[in-house]
């Protein structure tokens, strides 16, 4: 078996920033535990591995510290490996729980990627989560933006959506691993998105995953697709798509783009530049 893992990092600023990821495309997958421990020792924040099945690829995702259900970034990247292997095109792609499809092609030396999510949901957040969140990051009620009531936000995993009134204090960000990976996991959450409207169609958001053992994500295309279908399920005034800006608190600026359909419910799709990595 080849177990010659890629390294690509999604939604890159061009030549800079954005998420690194393992990718692994072999003719069989390895076994549940040896995907673990090659995303354990690789260190992102997570891997990406796929094998042909049928016309379409089945695809698993792994933190270092457990298996997820979606991760776009890897998504991304995957796209990119994909486009390298075989060329442009379109790839669909069998996860545990959901078929999406990604696509890439070669923009010079760099590579361009949109995902298309899972469905998306989203619902109020339940006071004692919120209360919970807000002491794990030493916030009051006053730092959050009422325009984007706390939200639980689906969009192939959950995630918590905090918006917030100000960058300074998105900037400020911190919090408690171990505290953090405590709550999301009794919460069922993969992460925790902070998100700051500069306007409308703009955001900056940072992404706390200590469910996974990361402290924080520079780039996290689930999040971003939750997040479009929760504004969408808010009647925001999108204009049919958003910006984010990611990782720039992180010195690993990150661009993103999700495009948000008029359907409630249906997948949203996000786009980046992958770069490979020596």
């Amino acid at each position: 078996m080849n177990t010659s893992i890629l390294k690509i990092s999604a939604f890159s600023d061009a030549h800079i920033g954005g998420n690194p990821a393992g990718v692994l495309i072999a003719d069989q997958l390895p076994a549940d535990a040896e995907m673990q421990r090659m995303a354990t020792e690789l260190g992102f924040s997570e891997s990406v591995f796929a094998q042909p099945q049928g016309s379409a690829w089945r695809v698993r995702y792994f933190s270092p510290e457990n298996e997820v259900p979606f991760c776009g970034h890897a998504t991304i990247a995957l796209g990119a490996a994909l486009a390298l292997r075989q060329g442009d095109g379109r790839f669909d792609l069998i996860l545990n729980s959901a078929r999406i499809s990604v696509e890439g092609r070669q923009a010079g030396d760099l590579y361009s990627a949109a995902l298309q999510s899972p469905p998306t949901r989203s619902a109020p957040a339940e006071p004692a989560l919120l209360a919970a969140a807000l002491t794990l990051f030493g916030l009051q009620s006053d730092d959050l933006d009422p325009r984007l009531p706390p939200g639980l936000a689906h969009g192939g995993a959950d995630h918590l959506v905090l918006g917030l009134k100000s960058r300074a204090t998105l900037a400020a960000m911190n919090y408690d691993l171990d505290e953090g990976r405590r709550l999301m996991q009794a919460a069922g959450l993969t992460t925790i998105l902070l998100a700051y409207s500069e306007t409308p169609q703009l955001f900056h958001t940072r992404n706390a995953f200590a469910s996974g053992g990361v402290l924080e994500d520079p780039a996290t295309g689930a999040a971003t697709a939750a997040l479009a279908g929760y504004l969408r399920d808010l009647g925001w005034p999108h204009g049919g798509a958003i910006d984010i800006v990611q990782g720039e608190d992180m010195g690993a600026r990150s661009l993103l783009r999700a495009e948000i359909p008029a359907a409630a419910g249906s997948s949203i799709r996000v786009c980046g530049t992958a770069r490979v990595m020596s």
